[in-house]
């Protein structure tokens, strides 16, 4: 026996088991079936401009589903260099995680460039439900910034200032 119990036939057993899962990971894989694990390649995601905003100021890919419909959704959003978001809330909380470039973000009804916090790719924001926010991407950025978010839809966006467009430049 050894210092912790197992003896010799034991530990002799227990790598002939290694040895056989690792002669196993040179057996061919299954082929993936599509109809149970779908994707879609990068070059396959389509970014749509967003309906009233000026063009190259912030587009949507829909990944899963639509925030305007009932259930969960999740969705790229590309905030162009020159062009953030008017003070708005949603019905539900909406998670979102930066994937690329820097995102600039604020909360409150008072809307204040000046005054956004810039967070780069891998951090997460987690926007509470009924709160005012704004966010977007500074003129003067060197690139656009992609956002991954995930929510409840429908997501019944609410204007602090519903009189001005949803989509200002800066």
């Amino acid at each position: 026996m050894t210092g912790d119990g197992i003896n010799r036939r034991d530990m002799l057993a227990m790598l002939g088991g290694m040895a056989s899962m690792l002669a196993m990971g040179n057996a061919e894989a299954s082929p993936i079936d599509t109809n149970q694990t779908l994707y879609t390649l990068p070059e396959d995601i389509k970014f749509v401009a967003q309906d009233g905003a000026p063009p190259k100021s912030v587009e949507s890919a829909f990944l899963y589903s639509n925030p305007s419909k009932p259930g969960i959704y999740y969705a790229l959003l590309r905030w162009f260099p020159g062009y953030m978001s008017a003070p708005h809330s949603y019905a539900s909380d909406r998670l979102c995680v930066v994937l690329s470039g820097t995102w600039w973000i604020n909360s409150g009804a008072d809307f204040d460039p000046a005054h956004t916090v810039p967070v780069k790719a891998g951090t997460f924001v987690r926007r509470i439900a009924r709160t005012w926010h704004y966010d977007g991407v500074p003129k003067g950025e060197a690139e656009p910034v992609t956002i991954a978010i995930c929510g409840i839809g429908p997501v019944d966006i609410r204007l602090a200032e519903p009189a001005k467009p949803l989509v200002r430049a800066v």
